[in-house]
C-alpha cells in the first residue's frame, strides 16, 4: 500500500507543475489585454508603430554608458580622465559627476576586483569613484 501511495505521489509531483504552468499560460494568453471584444485574440509582439523615434536620452546617461564601455575596453583611469574633461567642458554635467564616478567604481570592482579597482582611484568628483569601489566590495 505505501509503495503505491509513493508512486502516485511521485507521479503527481512530476505532472502537477507541468499542468499548472500550461493552464496558467493558456489563461494568460486568453485574456483580452487590449480590451477588444473579440472572443479569440492573438498576442502580438508589438501593436504600436515601430517607426516612432525613441525619446532622446539625457546627456549624463549617454556619458555614463560611454564611460562604462570605455572602462571595459581600456581601464578605469582612462574613463576617470575623460569624465573629468567632460565635466570641465560641460559644467552642466557637474551635478551628475558623483553618481557617474560611483557607477564607474562599481563597474571597476566587477571587472578588476576590489584591490585593483581601488588602485585607479583619483580625486575626480570628490572621490566618488573610491566610494563606488568601497560599496561594491
Amino acid at each position: 500500500m505505501t509503495h503505491t501511495a509513493r508512486r502516485i505521489g511521485r507521479s503527481l509531483a512530476l505532472v502537477l507543475p507541468v499542468v499548472l504552468v500550461l493552464s496558467g499560460t493558456l489563461a494568460v494568453s486568453a485574456v483580452p489585454w487590449a480590451g477588444q471584444g473579440s472572443g479569440t485574440q492573438m498576442l502580438t509582439a508589438s501593436s504600436e508603430d515601430v517607426s516612432v523615434p525613441a525619446k532622446p536620452r539625457a546627456p549624463q546617461d549617454v556619458l555614463r554608458d560611454r564611460l562604462l564601455a570605455e572602462l571595459q575596453e581600456k581601464d578605469p583611469g582612462t574613463a576617470l580622465t575623460h569624465l573629468q574633461r567632460e565635466v570641465e567642458n560641460r559644467p552642466s554635467l557637474a551635478k551628475h559627476c558623483m553618481s557617474i564616478a560611483r557607477a564607474l567604481g562599481r563597474a571597476a570592482v566587477q571587472h578588476y576586483g576590489p584591490t585593483r579597482a581601488q588602485s585607479y582611484s583619483r580625486p575626480v568628483c570628490d572621490t566618488s569613484f573610491a566610494s563606488g569601489v568601497m560599496y561594491a566590495s
